[in-house]
C-alpha cells in the first residue's frame, strides 16, 4: 500500500512537471491612449495647469477608507480608460465593490484593461470570466498556474517559476491620474475588516509622471507572461452561469447603497474634499521606478531587469536621515552591513517592521528576526508594529467593526527628509530578486517632511522600541519597550507571543529559505 502510495505520488509530480501552459499567440498588443486631455479627468489636470502648478500634484491615501474613496471616484469620472493591476484581488465585499465600479464604467463604454496576478485566482475562473464576458473588459492573468495540475504539485516542481510573482499595484484613469502603493484589492486594506487593520499607504499622483504609469502598465500588459483569461480558462461556462454572476454582482451593488461600509466611505475626508470641490494636492516631482516586465521570465540575478538598480543611486546619496517602512523586512548581511557604513558616517537609519503579533507572514518574520541584533549593533534604531490598537484607536477608527488588530502594510523610504518613495517594493529578497515591484520616488520637502514628522510622532505611540541592553552578567538583553493602553510596558520576548510561536519562527530562522523570503 505505501509503495502504490508513493508510485502514485511520484507520478503526479512527473506529470504536473511535464505540463506546460498554452501559447500565448492569441493576446492583442494593446497601449494606454494618449488622446485624453479633453476628458473630465483631463480637463481637472488642466485646470491646475492654468492655475500656474508645474510639476505633478499628490494626495497621500494613508486612511483606508480614503484609499477605496479615491479608486470609486476615477471608475466614476473615467470616460476612456481604466488600467488596473494588481497583485491579490479578494471576492469579499471590497472586491466585490471594486468589480461593481468596474463593471459600470465598462458599461458607460470605458476600456477596462484589467491585470491580475494568478496567485489569488484560485477557484474563482468562472466569476474571472464572467467579468472577462463584458465587451469593453479584457482580463489577463500574469505568470497562471496550469489550470489541470494541482498547485501544490506546482510549487514544488516549479520552484523558480510559479514562485515568481507580479506584486505590482497601479490603478490608472484615463491616462490623467494613477494611484500607486501599498494596497492589494480586499477588505482588510480598506477599513472594512472587523478583526483586522493594515496600516498602509498609496499615494493619487496627476500629471507627467502618469504617462510613466502607463508605459509600465502597457510593458506588463503586453509582456509575454500575461495571458487573456480565455486563454488559460479552457473550461466553459455557459451563458446562463455566467449571467448569474453579472446579475448577482448588480444585486450585490444596489443592496450595498444602504451598508454600513458605504455610510462610512462617504463620510470619509476626501469624500468630503471631493464633494466640496477642495482636493488639497501637494505638488513635486515623480519619477516611476519598476521592475522590467520580462523580470520574472530571466534570471533572478539580472541586476538591469531590477527596481532596487533603479533605487540605488538614491540610497547612496544619503547624508543625514534614512527612514524605512517595511512590513517584510530581511535585509541579510549586505544590508546590515550597508546600513552600518550609513550609521559609521552619521545617517540616523530607523526601521519599522511588523512585530512578531502583527506580522502575517511568520516564515518571513523568522528571516528578519536573526538580524535585530546585528542591526541594532549597528546603530540602527529598530521598531517594531504593536498589533494591539488602543481603546482610543479603535474608537476613532471610522471603518466597520472597529479592527482590533494592526499591522504593517505600507512599503515607504524616507531620504533625508526630502525625497520619499511610495510603493509595492518590501526590503527583502523576494522584492529584490524574485516579484515584480513598483513605485514612485517623489522630490518634494513638503511630503517627504511631513512623513518623517509623523513617523517621529507615530512610533511613540504604536510602535515597540528595540533595545539591547547588557544585563548585570555582562550578557546583551533584547527588550521591547512600548505602552498599552497608555501605560509604558517592557517585554524581554516577542510581545504577545506564546512559547510555541516563538519557537516555530525560530525553528524556520534556520531553514536554508532566506532567498524566498
Amino acid at each position: 500500500m505505501i509503495n502504490n502510495s508513493l508510485i502514485i505520488i511520484f507520478s503526479v509530480l512527473f506529470l504536473s512537471g511535464c505540463a506546460s501552459l498554452p501559447e500565448n499567440t492569441n493576446r492583442t498588443k494593446s497601449h494606454a491612449f494618449t488622446d485624453t486631455h479633453g476628458t473630465s479627468l483631463g480637463q481637472d489636470v488642466q485646470g491646475y495647469r492654468e492655475q500656474g502648478q508645474t510639476g505633478d500634484g499628490f494626495i497621500l491615501l494613508g486612511s483606508g477608507l480614503d484609499a477605496f474613496v479615491a479608486r470609486a471616484a476615477l471608475a466614476e469620472s473615467a470616460e476612456r480608460s481604466l488600467d488596473v493591476q494588481y497583485y491579490l484581488y479578494h471576492n469579499d465585499q471590497v472586491g466585490k465593490l471594486f468589480t461593481g465600479f468596474l463593471w459600470q464604467a465598462a458599461e458607460r463604454g470605458v476600456r477596462v484593461r484589467l491585470l491580475i496576478d494568478d496567485m489569488g485566482l484560485e477557484g474563482r475562473d468562472e466569476g474571472v470570466m464572467a467579468l472577462d464576458s463584458h465587451p469593453n473588459i479584457e482580463l489577463r492573468i500574469f505568470n497562471p498556474f496550469d489550470r489541470d495540475i494541482g498547485r501544490n504539485a506546482q510549487f514544488v516542481t516549479g520552484l523558480g517559476s510559479v514562485t515568481r510573482r507580479m506584486h505590482n499595484k497601479s490603478f490608472i484613469a484615463d491616462n490623467q491620474m494613477a494611484i500607486l502603493g501599498g494596497r492589494n484589492i480586499g477588505n482588510e486594506y480598506y477599513d472594512a475588516d472587523p478583526t483586522l487593520e493594515f496600516a498602509d499607504l498609496d499615494v493619487l499622483a496627476i500629471g507627467d509622471v502618469v504617462r510613466d504609469v502607463s508605459k509600465s502598465f502597457d510593458a506588463y500588459w503586453n509582456s509575454s507572461l500575461a495571458y487573456p483569461a480565455k486563454t488559460i480558462i479552457s473550461k466553459r461556462h455557459s451563458q446562463e452561469e455566467l449571467q448569474e454572476r453579472i446579475d448577482y454582482l448588480q444585486e450585490f451593488m444596489e443592496e450595498q447603497q444602504t451598508s454600513n461600509y458605504m455610510t462610512a466611505l462617504l463620510n470619509s475626508e476626501l469624500a468630503q474634499q471631493i464633494r466640496d470641490d477642495d482636493i488639497p494636492y501637494i505638488w513635486g516631482d515623480a519619477i516611476v521606478v519598476v521592475d522590467h516586465a520580462e523580470k520574472l521570465a530571466k534570471s533572478r540575478d539580472d541586476n538591469e531587469l531590477h527596481l532596487m538598480t533603479q533605487l540605488a543611486p538614491y540610497f547612496r546619496g544619503i547624508e543625514k536621515e534614512l527612514i524605512i517602512i517595511s512590513p517584510y523586512f530581511v535585509p541579510g548581511q549586505e544590508g546590515v552591513e550597508f546600513f552600518k557604513s550609513l550609521t559609521d558616517k552619521g545617517v540616523r537609519v530607523k526601521i519599522l517592521t511588523n512585530s512578531l503579533s502583527s506580522n502575517d507572514v511568520a516564515v518571513v518574520h523568522a528571516g528578519y528576526a536573526k538580524y535585530r541584533e546585528d542591526l541594532l549593533r549597528a546603530g540602527v534604531e529598530l521598531y517594531e508594529m504593536n498589533k494591539t490598537l488602543t481603546r482610543a484607536q479603535r474608537k476613532e477608527k471610522k471603518g466597520v467593526g472597529g479592527s482590533s488588530k494592526a499591522s504593517l502594510h505600507a512599503k515607504v523610504f524616507v531620504l533625508d527628509r526630502k525625497q520619499v518613495f511610495i510603493g509595492s517594493l518590501n526590503l527583502d529578497p523576494r522584492s529584490f530578486y524574485e516579484n515584480s515591484e513598483i513605485g514612485l520616488v517623489i522630490d518634494s520637502i513638503e511630503i517627504a517632511q511631513g512623513m518623517a514628522e509623523k513617523f517621529d510622532a507615530d512610533i511613540a505611540k504604536n510602535t515597540f522600541t528595540l533595545e539591547l541592553k547588557i544585563d548585570e552578567d555582562g550578557y546583551e538583553e533584547l527588550l521591547w519597550h512600548g505602552y498599552e493602553d497608555g501605560n509604558p510596558v517592557t517585554f524581554d520576548v516577542d510581545p504577545y507571543t506564546g512559547f510555541w510561536r516563538r519557537f516555530g519562527v525560530g525553528f524556520m530562522g534556520i531553514l536554508p529559505i532566506e532567498s524566498q523570503l
